[in-house]
């Protein structure tokens, strides 16, 4: 990577993480809080969201960089309003989830940020087919997260407003 490509490269890193931050700070009590919960047999242990995010929030940067280094015009403004927007909801769910404890608000929150992920993946793959792919493994977990958030909400009326 030549030096110009990683100067390019930070501030989407610093974006991307700044993001990550703001959803971070609103799950300070999350592995308390995951832990008094009653979750489907298929749920992830809470000790591994941390490393997934790490790596999804990586992916989504240097996505978002691509973006911004090859595309021109509408299409790059477009993908990269996508890109922001759906950053914003990306950090909204761990406040509805893990602070304020509104089971239903988040499942419906992540049913968008899913749907919003997906118009970015398509605007993404009209600049840079690359920066595409790049966003499938945060769709994926998007869609996981998603039956979780569910699941969670339902067997846990009492605590997260049933």
């Amino acid at each position: 990577m030549k030096r110009n490509d990683a100067v390019g490269l930070a501030p989407f890193l610093l974006l991307a993480f700044a993001a990550a931050a703001l959803g971070g700070w609103a799950t300070k009590e999350a592995g308390a809080f995951y832990g008094s919960l009653v979750l489907p047999f298929w749920a992830p242990p809470a000790w591994l969201f941390g490393p997934v995010w790490t790596a999804l929030y990586a992916l989504m940067a240097v996505a978002a960089w691509l973006v911004w280094r090859d595309g021109k015009g509408l299409p790059r403004r477009k993908a990269l309003t996508l890109f922001l927007a759906q950053l914003g909801l990306n950090a909204l769910w761990s406040w509805l989830f893990f602070a304020w404890h509104l089971g239903g608000a988040a499942f419906f929150e992540v049913l968008l940020l899913t749907a919003l992920v997906g118009s970015t993946i398509k605007a993404f793959h009209d600049v840079r087919r690359l920066a595409a792919f790049l966003l499938f493994p945060y769709l994926a977990w998007l869609l996981f997260a998603s039956a979780l958030a569910l699941a969670a909400w339902r067997l846990n009326p009492a605590l997260l407003g049933g």
